[in-house]
């Protein structure tokens, strides 16, 4: 089987798969649970100041689609709530028992200096392999000046970080707020301030849904709801995105990448390492299916390495990272038609229906009933894929590539273009 050990900023595990700072690493009782699954590294939930957090009830919300169950999760709680010192001895237990395991600790206190130095301190001598500094955090403690509200100002992010690699010997993970127009300004930042790597993403703002008979926001309090931070699969489509501009920015090269976000299978993991993550932290999945998921996702990853002849993750670490451009750099000479299975048809006419409705009328339809026929008509075809994306039946559409003889061209090279731009 391929070697699956990872090492981000100096920190090595067994296996590349972390659980995030989340309810799942809020204890020592959780922590071993997963580390005896097979799990190979934690973040220890969030620690704060004493004294201790006061939660509320209820803290989660969730969307369902299409059957699929929390598809999107949405919380409202905050850092731990249990005191601080039998968090750190209990991560010094724990490091102590599994010394071939990663265990780092997620920070989050006020942005003055002395509270962070007492902390660092506090969490040196546990002997942990290294901090998290939560800049992501989107409620609860942002409106406290905290979490997002200080991954927000990369000027805030590049301070405390800086502060933090003066005052301890552990490498400092700097984990980062998708709530941002543009994930490059604290990135860098984080950069400039000698991070060892940065996590993310962290949850996204949001309101999950709305009690129509309370007329609140989910999940309600007493009557009344709050914005809350939104992961599970919903979002890998948007940490994925973030996760590639670090990993593609020549400011944060040699910067280590944690990726976090909507990960559950070995297909997400590989996905985020194919797109520059050093290693993944998942949350959302444990807190649906169990520790338990760790099995499939370290034999699924290892036998479809296996599979690549990838023998370990280095061999595919970014390979996917040239290959995402900015649009103006696509082949537009490129050119897909849709093709239809007959056999596989079930002849629903959803592709006929959608394409006639939204895309470019390109698909037509013969007979009745039965003996109803879809085709492509290809010269009205543009290669969209919708067609083949609402197909309920897998692999009875397919892009077919039309040899056309044309060379690339980008948008930039388009006389049209060029010869706008000139003229103007």
């Amino acid at each position: 089987m391929a070697d699956l050990r990872c090492e981000i900023a100096g920190v090595k595990s067994p296996n590349p798969f972390w659980l995030a700072s989340a309810p799942p690493t809020d204890k020592a009782y959780n922590v071993e649970r997963a580390f005896k699954a097979g799990w190979g590294g934690a973040v220890w939930k969030t620690l704060g100041e004493d004294p201790p957090i006061v939660n509320t009830t209820s803290r989660y919300g969730a969307v369902s689609l299409n059957g699929q169950r929390m598809a999107g999760f949405n919380n409202i709680e905050l850092i731990t709530d249990r005191p601080l010192d039998v968090n750190l001895r209990e991560i010094k237990q724990i490091k102590r028992d599994w010394p071939d395991r990663a265990v780092v600790v997620s920070l989050m206190v006020p942005c003055e200096e002395a509270p962070w130095k007492k902390i660092l301190s506090a969490v040196e001598d546990t002997g942990a392999d290294a901090v998290e500094l939560n800049f992501g955090c989107p409620h609860g403690m942002s409106e406290r000046g905290m979490g997002a509200a200080v991954g927000q100002v990369p000027e805030y992010v590049e301070m405390v970080t800086r502060w933090c690699k003066t005052m301890t010997r552990m490498p400092v993970f700097v984990k980062l707020t998708p709530n941002v127009t543009n994930i490059l300004a604290p990135a860098q930042a984080a950069k400039a301030a000698g991070a060892d790597a940065v996590a993310l993403i962290n949850t996204v703002n949001s309101i999950v849904s709305v009690d129509l008979d309370l007329m609140a926001p989910t999940p309600t309090v007493d009557g009344k709801g709050s914005h809350g931070g939104y992961c599970g699969p919903a979002v890998k489509p948007i940490a994925l995105n973030l996760v590639a501009q670090i990993a593609r920015d020549p400011e944060c090269s040699g910067m280590a990448i944690s990726g976090i976000g909507g990960i559950e299978t070995w297909r997400d993991a590989a996905e985020f390492i194919a797109l520059g993550s050093d290693g993944i932290q998942v949350c959302t999945g444990v807190m649906h299916y169990g520790f338990k998921i760790v099995d499939d996702m370290i034999s699924g990853l290892g036998g479809w390495m296996d599979e690549k002849g990838y023998g370990r993750l280095s061999d595919f670490h970014g390979a996917a990272v040239p290959n995402f451009v900015d649009w103006q750099d696509l082949n537009i000479n490129a050119e897909l038609v849709a093709r239809i299975d007959q056999d596989k048809c079930i002849k629903c006419g959803l592709c006929h229906i959608v394409c006639e409705d939204t895309a470019h009328q390109a698909i037509s339809v013969s007979g009745t009933g039965p003996a109803r026929r879809f085709e492509t008509i290809d010269a009205e075809c543009v290669g969209c894929n919708l067609c083949a994306h609402v197909c309920p039946v897998e692999g009875c559409i397919t892009m077919a590539a039309v040899d056309n003889g044309k060379p690339y061209m980008n948008w930039t090279q388009d006389p049209r273009n060029v010869n706008a731009t000139a003229a103007e």
